[in-house]
Protein backbone atom coordinates (compact mmCIF):
# COMPACT_ATOMS: atom_id res chain seq x y z
CA UNK A 1 0.00 0.00 0.00
CA UNK A 2 3.15 2.18 -0.22
CA UNK A 3 4.18 4.21 -3.13
CA UNK A 4 8.10 5.84 -4.19
CA UNK A 5 9.05 9.61 -3.54
CA UNK A 6 8.09 11.73 -6.51
CA UNK A 7 9.85 15.09 -7.99
CA UNK A 8 6.75 17.35 -9.06
CA UNK A 9 8.93 19.31 -10.80
CA UNK A 10 9.46 16.57 -13.65
CA UNK A 11 5.79 16.23 -13.65
CA UNK A 12 3.46 17.77 -16.26
CA UNK A 13 0.43 16.48 -13.68
CA UNK A 14 0.10 16.73 -9.96
CA UNK A 15 1.73 13.68 -8.57
CA UNK A 16 -1.06 13.09 -6.29
CA UNK A 17 -4.27 14.58 -7.47
CA UNK A 18 -5.22 11.71 -10.19
CA UNK A 19 -5.74 13.99 -13.11
CA UNK A 20 -7.47 12.28 -16.45
CA UNK A 21 -6.47 13.92 -19.64
CA UNK A 22 -7.97 13.97 -23.17
CA UNK A 23 -7.25 10.33 -23.88
CA UNK A 24 -8.61 8.82 -20.84
CA UNK A 25 -4.88 8.60 -18.97
CA UNK A 26 -4.64 8.94 -15.36
CA UNK A 27 -1.83 10.32 -14.50
CA UNK A 28 -0.74 9.78 -10.48
CA UNK A 29 2.22 8.16 -8.42
CA UNK A 30 0.71 4.78 -8.12
CA UNK A 31 -1.36 4.69 -10.90
CA UNK A 32 0.63 1.59 -12.23
CA UNK A 33 2.15 0.65 -8.75
CA UNK A 34 0.33 -0.23 -7.54
CA UNK A 35 -2.78 2.06 -5.78
CA UNK A 36 -4.50 0.72 -9.78
CA UNK A 37 -3.78 -3.11 -8.49
CA UNK A 38 -5.33 -2.31 -4.63
CA UNK A 39 -8.50 -0.95 -5.82
CA UNK A 40 -9.20 -2.95 -8.43
CA UNK A 41 -8.85 -6.11 -6.21
CA UNK A 42 -11.27 -4.23 -4.13
CA UNK A 43 -13.58 -3.54 -6.47
CA UNK A 44 -13.49 -7.12 -7.92
CA UNK A 45 -14.69 -8.71 -4.35
CA UNK A 46 -17.34 -5.83 -4.09
CA UNK A 47 -18.37 -7.17 -7.19
CA UNK A 48 -18.86 -10.38 -5.93
CA UNK A 49 -20.34 -9.43 -2.46
CA UNK A 50 -23.03 -7.66 -4.77
CA UNK A 51 -23.94 -10.36 -6.91
CA UNK A 52 -24.17 -12.66 -4.16
CA UNK A 53 -21.73 -15.01 -5.49
CA UNK A 54 -20.72 -18.10 -3.25
CA UNK A 55 -17.02 -19.18 -3.43
CA UNK A 56 -15.77 -22.91 -2.42
CA UNK A 57 -12.61 -20.89 -0.52
CA UNK A 58 -12.76 -17.86 1.63
CA UNK A 59 -10.63 -14.27 -0.19
CA UNK A 60 -8.44 -12.31 1.94
CA UNK A 61 -7.61 -9.13 1.29
CA UNK A 62 -4.38 -7.96 2.66
CA UNK A 63 -2.62 -4.73 2.38
CA UNK A 64 0.65 -4.55 3.79
CA UNK A 65 3.40 -1.88 4.73
CA UNK A 66 6.94 -1.86 3.33
CA UNK A 67 7.03 -3.81 0.41
CA UNK A 68 8.70 -1.12 -1.55
CA UNK A 69 11.84 -1.08 1.30
CA UNK A 70 12.13 -4.80 1.12
CA UNK A 71 9.05 -6.15 2.99
CA UNK A 72 11.37 -7.06 6.06
CA UNK A 73 8.52 -5.11 8.79
CA UNK A 74 5.66 -6.43 6.30
CA UNK A 75 4.72 -9.15 4.48
CA UNK A 76 8.16 -10.69 6.06
CA UNK A 77 6.88 -10.75 9.68
CA UNK A 78 3.63 -11.76 9.12
CA UNK A 79 3.65 -14.76 7.18
CA UNK A 80 5.65 -16.56 10.33
CA UNK A 81 2.84 -14.98 12.80
CA UNK A 82 -0.18 -17.11 13.84
CA UNK A 83 -2.73 -14.38 12.52
CA UNK A 84 -1.29 -15.62 8.57
CA UNK A 85 -1.28 -19.10 9.28
CA UNK A 86 -5.14 -19.24 10.84
CA UNK A 87 -5.75 -17.56 7.42
CA UNK A 88 -5.11 -21.11 5.76
CA UNK A 89 -4.16 -19.75 2.29
CA UNK A 90 -3.74 -22.20 -0.32
CA UNK A 91 -2.84 -19.50 -3.31
CA UNK A 92 -2.34 -16.06 -3.78
CA UNK A 93 -2.35 -13.11 -6.46
CA UNK A 94 0.14 -11.02 -6.31
CA UNK A 95 1.23 -7.72 -8.29
CA UNK A 96 2.78 -7.86 -11.94
CA UNK A 97 4.05 -5.16 -14.26
CA UNK A 98 2.34 -3.86 -17.18
CA UNK A 99 3.16 -5.21 -20.91
CA UNK A 100 3.72 -2.85 -23.80
CA UNK A 101 2.39 -5.56 -26.09
CA UNK A 102 -1.26 -7.21 -25.80
CA UNK A 103 -0.17 -9.38 -23.96
CA UNK A 104 -0.42 -9.43 -20.18
CA UNK A 105 2.80 -10.91 -18.07
CA UNK A 106 2.11 -13.46 -15.29
CA UNK A 107 5.05 -13.87 -12.96
CA UNK A 108 5.06 -17.23 -11.01
CA UNK A 109 8.68 -16.29 -9.46
CA UNK A 110 11.32 -13.67 -9.03
CA UNK A 111 14.89 -13.06 -8.14
CA UNK A 112 16.27 -13.28 -5.19
CA UNK A 113 17.56 -9.87 -3.76
CA UNK A 114 21.26 -9.54 -2.14
CA UNK A 115 22.84 -5.79 -1.84
CA UNK A 116 26.35 -6.78 -0.67
CA UNK A 117 28.34 -4.05 1.28
CA UNK A 118 31.88 -4.60 0.93
CA UNK A 119 34.08 -2.91 3.16
CA UNK A 120 37.59 -2.28 2.14
CA UNK A 121 39.88 -1.21 5.09
CA UNK A 122 43.56 0.02 3.68
CA UNK A 123 46.63 2.54 5.13
CA UNK A 124 45.41 5.77 5.48
CA UNK A 125 48.25 9.00 4.67
CA UNK A 126 48.99 12.01 2.53
CA UNK A 127 47.28 12.19 -0.44
CA UNK A 128 51.04 12.87 -2.13
CA UNK A 129 52.32 9.82 -1.47
CA UNK A 130 51.93 6.01 -2.86
CA UNK A 131 51.33 4.20 -0.20
CA UNK A 132 50.27 0.68 -0.39
CA UNK A 133 47.76 -1.57 0.76
CA UNK A 134 45.36 1.23 0.13
CA UNK A 135 41.28 0.99 0.14
CA UNK A 136 41.23 2.90 -2.49
CA UNK A 137 43.23 0.13 -4.99
CA UNK A 138 40.86 -2.83 -3.07
CA UNK A 139 38.13 -0.91 -4.05
CA UNK A 140 39.46 -1.18 -7.69
CA UNK A 141 39.84 -4.83 -7.63
CA UNK A 142 36.16 -5.09 -5.96
CA UNK A 143 34.34 -2.81 -8.23
CA UNK A 144 36.19 -4.73 -11.53
CA UNK A 145 35.50 -8.03 -10.84
CA UNK A 146 31.68 -7.07 -10.17
CA UNK A 147 31.12 -4.87 -13.01
CA UNK A 148 32.88 -7.55 -15.22
CA UNK A 149 29.83 -10.28 -13.96
CA UNK A 150 27.55 -7.50 -14.60
CA UNK A 151 29.18 -7.68 -18.18
CA UNK A 152 28.50 -11.55 -18.57
CA UNK A 153 25.33 -10.78 -17.95
CA UNK A 154 24.11 -8.35 -20.04
CA UNK A 155 26.06 -9.77 -23.01
CA UNK A 156 23.52 -13.06 -22.42
CA UNK A 157 20.58 -11.07 -22.29
CA UNK A 158 21.67 -8.80 -25.20
CA UNK A 159 22.74 -11.90 -27.49
CA UNK A 160 20.02 -14.33 -26.80
CA UNK A 161 15.85 -13.02 -27.59
CA UNK A 162 14.48 -16.19 -25.76
CA UNK A 163 15.77 -14.26 -22.12
CA UNK A 164 14.10 -11.57 -20.27
CA UNK A 165 16.06 -9.73 -17.72
CA UNK A 166 14.24 -11.82 -14.64
CA UNK A 167 16.42 -14.68 -16.47
CA UNK A 168 20.00 -13.21 -15.62
CA UNK A 169 21.78 -12.19 -12.64
CA UNK A 170 22.18 -8.39 -12.56
CA UNK A 171 24.37 -6.25 -10.78
CA UNK A 172 24.64 -2.70 -10.17
CA UNK A 173 27.01 -0.13 -8.27
CA UNK A 174 24.59 1.61 -6.11
CA UNK A 175 26.68 3.55 -3.66
CA UNK A 176 30.32 4.08 -2.78
CA UNK A 177 31.49 5.48 0.50
CA UNK A 178 34.87 7.13 1.64
CA UNK A 179 37.25 10.13 2.53
CA UNK A 180 36.65 13.03 4.51
CA UNK A 181 38.98 15.17 2.58
CA UNK A 182 40.74 15.63 -1.16
CA UNK A 183 44.34 15.02 0.22
CA UNK A 184 43.94 12.25 2.61
CA UNK A 185 43.93 8.99 1.37
CA UNK A 186 41.12 6.63 3.80
CA UNK A 187 41.34 3.99 6.20
CA UNK A 188 38.25 2.62 4.64
CA UNK A 189 36.31 2.67 1.22
CA UNK A 190 32.57 0.33 0.83
CA UNK A 191 31.06 -0.01 -2.27
CA UNK A 192 27.38 -1.14 -2.08
CA UNK A 193 25.90 -3.32 -4.73
CA UNK A 194 22.65 -4.31 -5.71
CA UNK A 195 22.10 -7.95 -6.91
CA UNK A 196 19.26 -9.56 -7.89
CA UNK A 197 20.35 -13.29 -8.35
CA UNK A 198 18.38 -15.65 -11.57
CA UNK A 199 16.45 -18.22 -10.16
CA UNK A 200 18.61 -21.05 -11.40
CA UNK A 201 21.48 -19.37 -9.65
CA UNK A 202 23.60 -21.48 -6.97
CA UNK A 203 23.52 -19.38 -3.50
CA UNK A 204 26.60 -21.03 -2.17
CA UNK A 205 28.67 -20.85 -5.60
CA UNK A 206 27.81 -17.06 -5.89
CA UNK A 207 28.39 -16.36 -2.42
CA UNK A 208 32.11 -18.46 -2.72
CA UNK A 209 32.64 -16.61 -5.91
CA UNK A 210 32.23 -13.31 -4.33
CA UNK A 211 34.39 -14.17 -1.81
CA UNK A 212 37.12 -15.33 -4.18
CA UNK A 213 36.73 -12.12 -5.73
CA UNK A 214 37.48 -9.64 -2.15
CA UNK A 215 39.79 -12.35 -1.14
CA UNK A 216 42.02 -11.36 -4.35
CA UNK A 217 41.52 -8.28 -3.46
CA UNK A 218 42.74 -7.92 0.24
CA UNK A 219 42.68 -10.68 2.86
CA UNK A 220 40.83 -8.02 5.80
CA UNK A 221 37.42 -7.08 3.33
CA UNK A 222 34.77 -7.40 4.90
CA UNK A 223 31.43 -8.63 3.33
CA UNK A 224 27.70 -7.29 4.69
CA UNK A 225 24.30 -7.76 3.47
CA UNK A 226 22.09 -5.19 4.25
CA UNK A 227 19.44 -8.08 2.54
CA UNK A 228 20.41 -11.56 1.42
CA UNK A 229 17.10 -13.71 0.39
CA UNK A 230 17.18 -17.30 0.72
CA UNK A 231 16.43 -19.53 -3.02
CA UNK A 232 12.73 -19.58 -3.33
CA UNK A 233 10.99 -22.08 -5.63
CA UNK A 234 9.28 -20.73 -8.57
CA UNK A 235 5.74 -21.26 -8.81
CA UNK A 236 4.73 -24.59 -10.86
CA UNK A 237 2.77 -24.36 -14.29
CA UNK A 238 1.83 -27.02 -15.05
CA UNK A 239 -1.28 -30.12 -14.40
CA UNK A 240 0.18 -30.40 -10.75
CA UNK A 241 -0.56 -27.28 -9.97
CA UNK A 242 -4.63 -26.98 -9.64
CA UNK A 243 -4.28 -22.85 -8.94
CA UNK A 244 -2.88 -22.70 -12.35
CA UNK A 245 -5.09 -25.04 -14.39
CA UNK A 246 -8.52 -22.94 -13.28
CA UNK A 247 -5.75 -19.38 -13.66
CA UNK A 248 -5.24 -20.64 -17.25
CA UNK A 249 -8.53 -21.99 -18.35
CA UNK A 250 -10.64 -18.46 -17.14
CA UNK A 251 -7.91 -16.53 -19.20
CA UNK A 252 -8.38 -18.82 -22.07
CA UNK A 253 -12.05 -17.73 -22.05
CA UNK A 254 -11.43 -14.38 -21.51
CA UNK A 255 -8.97 -14.36 -24.85
CA UNK A 256 -6.26 -13.07 -22.68
CA UNK A 257 -2.72 -14.20 -24.09
CA UNK A 258 -0.20 -14.61 -21.67
CA UNK A 259 3.78 -14.64 -21.47
CA UNK A 260 5.54 -16.16 -18.48
CA UNK A 261 8.43 -14.06 -17.49
CA UNK A 262 10.27 -14.17 -13.75
CA UNK A 263 9.85 -10.73 -12.17
CA UNK A 264 12.82 -8.43 -12.66
CA UNK A 265 12.15 -6.47 -8.94
CA UNK A 266 11.02 -7.77 -5.55
CA UNK A 267 7.53 -8.23 -4.19
CA UNK A 268 5.72 -9.44 -1.37
CA UNK A 269 4.97 -12.78 -3.29
CA UNK A 270 8.24 -13.75 -2.66
CA UNK A 271 7.91 -14.75 1.20
CA UNK A 272 4.58 -16.13 -0.10
CA UNK A 273 6.25 -18.60 -1.89
CA UNK A 274 8.77 -19.00 1.03
CA UNK A 275 6.36 -20.65 3.51
CA UNK A 276 5.66 -23.19 0.33
CA UNK A 277 2.17 -21.34 -0.89
CA UNK A 278 2.06 -20.99 -4.40
CA UNK A 279 1.56 -17.46 -5.44
CA UNK A 280 1.19 -15.48 -9.11
CA UNK A 281 2.06 -11.70 -9.87
CA UNK A 282 -0.35 -10.45 -12.23
CA UNK A 283 -1.39 -6.99 -13.11
CA UNK A 284 -3.92 -6.83 -15.56
CA UNK A 285 -2.25 -4.07 -17.49
CA UNK A 286 -1.62 -4.19 -21.17
CA UNK A 287 -0.66 -1.77 -24.22
CA UNK A 288 0.37 0.20 -21.36
CA UNK A 289 4.12 1.62 -21.46
CA UNK A 290 6.00 0.30 -18.16
CA UNK A 291 6.15 3.49 -15.68
CA UNK A 292 6.55 2.21 -12.46
CA UNK A 293 8.55 4.70 -10.39
CA UNK A 294 8.86 6.70 -13.24
CA UNK A 295 7.84 10.54 -13.85
CA UNK A 296 4.31 10.90 -15.22
CA UNK A 297 3.69 7.67 -14.13
CA UNK A 298 -0.41 7.16 -15.55
CA UNK A 299 -3.19 4.39 -16.62
CA UNK A 300 -5.50 4.57 -18.91
CA UNK A 301 -9.17 4.81 -17.32
CA UNK A 302 -9.90 2.02 -19.89
CA UNK A 303 -7.08 -0.68 -18.91
CA UNK A 304 -7.81 0.30 -15.61
CA UNK A 305 -11.63 -0.85 -15.97
CA UNK A 306 -11.07 -3.90 -17.74
CA UNK A 307 -8.80 -4.85 -15.13
CA UNK A 308 -11.52 -5.09 -12.64
CA UNK A 309 -13.51 -7.54 -14.46
CA UNK A 310 -10.61 -9.27 -15.46
CA UNK A 311 -9.99 -9.84 -11.38
CA UNK A 312 -13.12 -10.62 -11.39
CA UNK A 313 -13.17 -13.11 -13.46
CA UNK A 314 -10.09 -14.39 -12.06
CA UNK A 315 -10.87 -14.73 -8.48
CA UNK A 316 -14.05 -16.41 -9.40
CA UNK A 317 -12.18 -19.04 -10.71
CA UNK A 318 -9.57 -19.65 -8.33
CA UNK A 319 -11.78 -19.04 -5.57
CA UNK A 320 -13.48 -21.94 -6.83
CA UNK A 321 -11.02 -24.65 -6.82
CA UNK A 322 -11.36 -27.34 -4.90
CA UNK A 323 -10.95 -27.75 -1.36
Amino acid sequence: MDVVPVFPESWTHPPFAAEKDENGNIFARGSQDMKCVGIQYIEAVRRLKLKNVQLLRTLHLVFNPDEEIGGVDGMSKFVHMKEFRDLNVGFALDEGMASKADHFILFPGERSIWQIHVHCPGNPGHGSLLLSNTAGEKLRVVIDKFMDFRQNQKARLENDPNLTIGDVTTVNLTVIKGGVQTNVIPQEMVACFDVRLACDVDHDEFEKMVNGWCKEAGSDIKIEFEQKNPKIEVTKLDETNPWWIAFKKECDNMGLKLKREIFPGGTDGRYIRYVGIPAFGFSPMNNTPVLLHDHDEYLNESVFLRGIDIYYNLLSAVGNVAP
